[in-house]
């Protein structure tokens, strides 16, 4: 029973929508009618501006550090589970979150907040990798395809030095679910019609 209420709470997390939120209570905007209509921290920026952008991704990048913090909670200490079980759990609910009719972002942000949880030099690395090819190709979704690419090598050399499976194994769903979710982005940037970030 513990076990389905840790990973039902870390869907709940995971579902609530803060790019919708964000909008609706502090400027009356229902993000998912306007930009890429997706409830994610990129459309926000592009809809919403600065501040806005940057509140919805801590919010989403939290969201998954908290789903893998919830075993430290005295409610479900003795819960035989792995930590990033609850992380995965919250990343699916960000993407198909109960709270928004199950269209949620896509998984970026808040899969990085389940690396932070879990070993936190993984993020570091996501965080420097995405700027840097930001800078270079001015394209999120290029960035945050690229990261989940570095991410998964990271996984690798990490389970040949620890013998963490757990970890290489939910990078490399984390970057299929990343993959999957920008295919209308691979299209564009096949295109050349990708939207840029403009500095």
């Amino acid at each position: 029973m513990n076990i389905f209420l840790l990973l039902l709470a870390a869907y709940l997390l995971g579902s609530i929508p803060s790019a919708l939120w964000v909008g609706k209570l502090f400027y009356r905007t229902d993000i998912r009618e306007h930009g890429s209509g997706n409830l994610g921290g990129t459309n926000t920026f592009r809809v919403l501006g600065k501040t806005a952008g940057i509140v919805v991704t801590l919010m989403d990048i939290l969201k998954g550090t908290a789903a893998v913090l919830l075993l430290m909670l005295p409610y479900f200490a003795m819960t035989d589970l792995h930590p990033l079980l609850p992380g995965i759990m919250a990343v699916i609910g960000h993407m198909f979150p109960v709270f928004a009719n199950f269209k949620g972002g896509k998984a970026v942000a808040t899969s990085g907040g389940v690396v932070l949880g879990y070993h936190w030099p993984l993020f570091i690395l996501a965080i420097l990798t995405f700027a840097f090819i930001l800078k270079r190709s001015k394209m999120v979704s290029f960035s945050s395809m690229t990261v989940a690419v570095v991410a998964f090598i990271y996984s690798i050399y990490h389970y040949v030095r620890t013998g963490d499976f757990y970890l290489m194994i939910m990078i490399a769903l984390f970057g299929l679910f990343i993959f999957y979710r920008h295919r209308a982005n691979i299209a564009r940037i096949k295109a050349g019609t990708e939207p840029k970030v403009k500095w």
